[in-house]
C-alpha cells in the first residue's frame, strides 16, 4: 500500500508568520497534533507539533489560561520561532512500510507528504499508519488471533493455511515473525471467526504448538529491555 492511499489530504497548514496562539487554536479546533508550515507556493519549510507549543507556553496556560498582561509576553512568538526545520518528508510513491521505518528511526509523529518540487500534498501521521495497517491486516472485522510455532522450513505456512481453509474458515491476514528459539518461526493467522477451538485441536493433532499471542511478546520484554537479565525458568 502506498503513502498516497493512506495519507490525509485535507491538511491544515500555517505560514511562518502565524502566531503561537493561532497555532494552538488551530490544533484545538481541528483536533490535530501537527501543522506543516508552508510558504506562498505551498512548499514545506517547517512543521510545528503540539509538543512545540507546550514547550513554548507555560503549563498553566493549558489548565487555567493566561491573563491579558501575561499573553503579551508570548504574542510575538511565531511559527518560524518554534517550528522544526528542515523537515523530514516523504513521497506519495513510498510504501506505508517505508513510512513506518522513517517515523520509527526519526522519532517523529507525522511526515508531510510532498511532490518532487517540495509542495505539500498531504500528511501521514501515526494514526494514518495504524488505520492503514488495520485495513491491510483485516483486523477491523471480528475474529481471533492465533500464534503457532513452526519449524523454519519450506511448506509449513502452506500446511497451516490449507488445514484451516479446509475447515471453511476465512483469513483476515497471516503474519510470520522471528522466534527466539533457533530454527523456529511464529505464525500469526487472524481468523474471521470466534470459534477457534476446533482449529486449535486440529493444529495440535498435526503436531504444532500454540501459545497465547500476548505471551509470545510479553514474556520476552524483560530480556529485550535488559539483555543481561538471567533467562526465565
Amino acid at each position: 500500500m502506498f503513502v498516497s492511499r493512506s495519507m490525509t489530504r485535507g491538511v491544515v497548514t500555517a505560514a511562518p508568520e502565524t502566531s503561537l496562539f493561532d497555532l494552538q487554536e488551530l490544533m484545538a479546533a481541528h483536533r490535530i497534533r501537527h501543522i506543516p508550515i508552508v510558504d506562498g507556493e505551498r512548499k514545506v519549510v517547517g512543521i510545528v507539533s503540539d509538543r512545540d507549543i507546550r514547550s513554548a507556553l507555560p503549563f498553566r496556560f493549558f489548565k487555567e489560561g493566561l491573563r491579558e498582561e501575561e499573553r503579551v509576553k508570548f504574542q510575538d512568538i511565531r511559527a518560524r520561532d518554534i517550528m522544526t526545520s528542515p523537515v523530514i518528508t516523504i513521497s506519495p510513491g513510498y510504501t506505508i512500510q517505508d513510512a513506518l521505518l522513517m517515523i520509527q528511526n526519526a522519532k517523529v509523529g507525522a511526515l508531510p507528504v510532498v511532490d518532487e518540487e517540495g509542495r505539500l500534498r498531504g500528511i501521514l501521521s501515526v494514526r494514518d499508519l495504524l488505520r492503514a495497517f488495520i485495513n491491510v491486516l483485516g483486523i477491523g472485522e471480528p475474529g481471533t488471533l492465533l500464534c503457532i510455532l513452526v519449524e523454519e522450513k519450506v511448506g509449513q505456512l502452506k500446511k497451516i493455511v490449507d488445514a484451516i481453509t479446509e475447515m471453511g474458515i476465512s483469513f483476515g491476514s497471516v503474519l510470520v515473525a522471528r522466534y527466539w528459539e533457533e530454527d523456529k518461526r511464529a505464525v500469526f493467522p487472524y481468523l474471521l471467526t470466534q470459534n477457534v477451538a476446533p482449529v486449535k485441536k486440529k493444529l495440535a493433532e498435526m503436531g504444532y504448538t500454540l501459545i497465547d499471542p500476548m505471551q509470545w511478546y510479553l514474556d520476552r520484554l524483560p530480556e529485550e529491555e535488559n539483555p543481561s537479565a538471567p533467562p526465565r525458568p
